[in-house]
C-alpha cells in the first residue's frame, strides 16, 4: 500500500515521504479499514507515541495520522460489532501506525458507523476535534447550562467544535484568537471575542470553564479568571497554572464510539459544522503538511477519490 512515512524526528514534517509499505494484517479484535479520508494533527511528530511503542521501543519508520473515515475490508479473529463493507470513522491508537495510508489496522472499539449521508472527508475531520471538545466540556469540565466558557483558539478545528457544543449545551461562550479570527469565531457561535494580541483578557471577568488549547502565559492569565468551583481544561500538557478555588485538568483525548455517534448525529442534523480548511490527495499530502501560509481549519487527506 502507499503511505506517508516519517523516519527522522528532528526533520519534522519536512522528513515526510510517500512510499510503499506492507498492507497491515488484522490482529485479534482488529479490523482493517480501506481508508478514504484521513486527518492529521500538526504536533504529532513531537509526540513520543509517534516514535516508540508502549514499551518505549523505537517503532520508526512510522505512519502518522490518527483520524480516518473509510470502509471495513477485513475482520480479525474475535472481532464483533462491525462487518466487512461497512462505512466507519474513528480514532486510531497513538502507538500504532496511523491513517495517512491506503489501509490501517485498528481496534474495532475505536470505530463508529459512518452514516451514508456523511461524506468521508467530513467523517475524517471529526474524531480528534469532536472528541476533544466533547470530553473537555462534558467529562472533564462538567459543563452545565447557564455557565460561561472561555474558549481559546475559537476559530481553529477544535475551538469551533468547543464553541458549537458549548452553545448547544446552553453555555455563554467567549472565544479568543487573533484579530483576523474574530468573524469566524463569531460565525461558529461565540457570543464575544477577545483578540489575544490587542485586547485585555482580564476584561472578560470571571468564567466557569476555560478550554485551553494554547498554554503558556495565556493559560496563566486564564487561571485567574476562573470562578470558585470552576475548571481549567487543557490539552497542551500538565497545567502550569491552577485556579485559586477550582480545578485544573489536562487530558489526552480517547476514542469513544458512543460519543462519535453523538457527534456525527449532530452533523447530520445540522447542529454541528465541521471546520475543514485544506483537502489534499495522498500524492500532495507532504506539501499539505508543509504549507507556505497559515493553516485555516482542519487539513484532510483524501486517500481515495
Amino acid at each position: 500500500m502507499r503511505a506517508i512515512v516519517v523516519t527522522d524526528q528532528a526533520a519534522g514534517t519536512a522528513g515526510m515521504t510517500l512510499t510503499e509499505r506492507p498492507d497491515p494484517p488484522a490482529a485479534i479484535n482488529d479490523v482493517v479499514v480501506e481508508i478514504h479520508a484521513s486527518g492529521y494533527v500538526p504536533t504529532e511528530l513531537e509526540w513520543p507515541s509517534t516514535w516508540t511503542d508502549r514499551a518505549d521501543r523505537d517503532r520508526s519508520p512510522s505512519i502518522p495520522g490518527h483520524e480516518l473515515a473509510g470502509v471495513v475490508s477485513a475482520l480479525g479473529y474475535g472481532t464483533t460489532g462491525l462487518s466487512v463493507g461497512q462505512r466507519v470513522f474513528g480514532l486510531a491508537d497513538w502507538h500504532r501506525d496511523g491513517t495517512l495510508a491506503e489501509y490501517v489496522a485498528i481496534e474495532a472499539r475505536n470505530l463508529a458507523p459512518l452514516p451514508g449521508d456523511v461524506d468521508f472527508t467530513v467523517g475524517a475531520s471529526l474524531p480528534i476535534s469532536g472528541l476533544t471538545a466533547w470530553q473537555g466540556l462534558f467529562q472533564h469540565g462538567r459543563l452545565q447550562a447557564g455557565q460561561s466558557v472561555l474558549a481559546h483558539g475559537a476559530a481553529g478545528a477544535v475551538g469551533t467544535m468547543v464553541t458549537q457544543l458549548a452553545r448547544e449545551a446552553g453555555a455563554y461562550v467567549i472565544g479568543t484568537g487573533r484579530a483576523a479570527d474574530r468573524e469566524k469565531a463569531l460565525d461558529y457561535g461565540a457570543q464575544e471575542f477577545v483578540d489575544l494580541a490587542g485586547d485585555s483578557l482580564e476584561d472578560v471577568g470571571k468564567v466557569d470553564l476555560v478550554f485551553d488549547l494554547i498554554g503558556g502565559d495565556i493559560q496563566k492569565s486564564s487561571a485567574a479568571l476562573i470562578k470558585t468551583g470552576g475548571t481549567l481544561v487543557t490539552v497542551v500538557g500538565p497545567p502550569e497554572a491552577r485556579p485559586a478555588d477550582g480545578l485544573a485538568i489536562d487530558f489526552v483525548v480517547e476514542a469513544d464510539r458512543a460519543q462519535l455517534n453523538e457527534i456525527v448525529q449532530r452533523v447530520r442534523d445540522g447542529r454541528l459544522r465541521t471546520n475543514i480548511g485544506t483537502i489534499a490527495t495522498l500524492d500532495d499530502a507532504v506539501a499539505a503538511f508543509n504549507p507556505t501560509e497559515r493553516l485555516r481549519g482542519k487539513t484532510i487527506i483524501r486517500v481515495r477519490p
